[in-house]
């Protein structure tokens, strides 16, 4: 068989730009996105190597190499908001990585339609709420004074008012329980099109054998989404020192912050706050290069273990 050469492949491939322009023409967006917004600032890593003093240049003043990064080393806090980066991480990623997936076999195995359509759209609607909205609303229940919450343990249990989003034990499970409502149902939504993309046929065939539902489930449907949750841990894996910035600041007081205090919160009151750039600029380069090595790792081990990996 005659292998074709590089001008029929050039060929080719203008026939199938031309064919499908409309398709990369919507790439073109997205790219532009990533390369001006993710890639573009990359630049602005340097800073983690040289001193930063503000009015005398954007890139900094003087070669300092590893100095940053030795200081956060011997920094207490750093290792303080390591620590918690990663409790609070882990403690999500095993409550709030299967339950999406039971979710959304459940919601898989209902047979009323209309039903279905409801149960879908109320779960995943709290993902469209802002997380100011969320943690506002939170403040109000839990409120000491006036919060529903504390209303009943006063006037029915008779215990005293409880200031849940200053206590530091209540901390994490607060964060954790917030993520599940806000984020099941949406994070569903992918396994749910993965599941549904399971042929029938499978089903058919297993009903015949005399396989209940627990067994279609444990046997056919959790094994043919295994490249969905592999892909999901891989990319959950990777995000472990990058928590919800945003909910944490908001959920963030002086009474709680032994526990609350993550590695983001630290680079923003250490750059922004306090203006030190460089040092903030060290801290959240070691952090993505943790994340890298996590995302390489995980992916590793999954192509061994199950030969599904992100690439």
């Amino acid at each position: 068989m005659k292998r074709p050469d590089s001008a029929d492949q050039t060929i080719t491939t203008r026939k199938y730009l031309a064919r499908y322009w409309q398709l990369y023409l919507m790439i073109v967006l997205p790219l532009l996105y990533f390369i001006i917004f993710k890639y573009v600032p990359m630049v602005g890593n340097v800073l983690a190597f040289r001193r930063y003093r503000p009015g005398m240049g954007a890139w900094g003043t003087e070669w300092v190499g590893l100095t940053y990064f030795r200081r956060f080393f011997e920094d207490p806090a750093f290792w303080r908001a390591f620590r918690n980066t990663l409790v609070l991480s882990l403690l999500n990623l095993v409550v709030n990585f299967p339950i999406p997936i039971i979710f959304a076999i459940l919601v898989n195995e209902v047979r009323h339609l209309a039903f279905k359509k409801v149960v879908q759209t109320v779960s995943y609607m709290p993902r469209f709420i802002s997380t100011v909205v969320v943690i506002a609303i939170l403040g109000e229940l839990l409120s000491p004074s006036s919060g529903i919450v504390n209303l009943f343990r006063m006037k029915v249990l008779g215990q005293k008012a409880i200031y849940f989003m200053n206590d530091t034990t209540f901390f994490r499970l607060i964060y954790i329980l917030v993520d599940t409502w806000q984020y099941t149902g949406w994070t569903a939504i992918i396994y749910l099109a993965a599941i549904t993309a399971i042929p029938q046929d499978l089903y058919e065939a297993a009903t015949i054998d005399g396989a209940n539902k627990s067994q279609q489930i444990l046997y056919i449907t959790i094994p043919s989404i295994m490249p969905t949750i592999m892909v999901m841990l891989i990319l959950n894996v990777g995000r472990l020192l990058s928590l919800g910035f945003e909910k944490v600041l908001l959920m963030y007081t002086p009474d709680n912050s032994m526990v609350s205090d993550i590695i983001d919160t630290l680079v923003y009151r250490t750059g922004l706050a306090n203006q030190n750039y460089s040092y903030a600029t060290a801290i959240g380069l070691f952090s993505g290069i943790i994340g890298i090595i996590l995302v390489a790792g995980s992916n590793s081990l999954s192509k061994r273990l199950t030969g599904d990996g992100i690439y």
